[in-house]
């Protein structure tokens, strides 16, 4: 049996994607902060699956999944910020906003079920 790397996991994949999209959604804004951000946190996404993945324990994965996960619903909130902004302005929200928002929705999703996974496999205090 072949060993899984963090470049076959499903969400890492979604996750990078996501990155992408948000780098490429926002790259013109003059919210600099805002776009600061919101990168930050959607290249953190991907970022720490990869450095949990790297670590030798599965404690240490976890960890770094559940800072993922954090990160998703930043970036989530950061996005409804955005649309919130750009409607004040009377401009259209970023291109892409509403699938970005679902897309942090299941990547969150997954997050946790992997989290689960990963955890109903480790030995129990008793």
């Amino acid at each position: 049996m072949a060993t899984t790397t963090f470049e076959d996991l499903e969400v890492w994949k979604r996750g990078c994607q996501l990155a992408v999209d948000v780098c490429v959604a926002t790259h013109d804004s003059r919210n600099y902060g805002l776009k600061d951000q919101m990168q930050r946190s959607a290249i953190s996404i991907p970022s720490n699956i990869a450095e949990g993945a790297e670590r030798d324990s599965d404690g240490d994965f976890i960890r770094f999944l559940r800072i993922s996960k954090g990160s998703c619903g930043e970036l989530r909130t950061q996005l409804y910020i955005n649309e919130r902004v750009q409607k004040a302005l009377g401009q259209d929200p970023i291109n892409g906003s509403r699938e970005m928002i679902k897309e942090t929705r299941e990547i969150s999703a997954m997050l946790q079920g992997l989290i689960r996974s990963i955890d109903s496999r480790r030995p129990k205090n008793l």
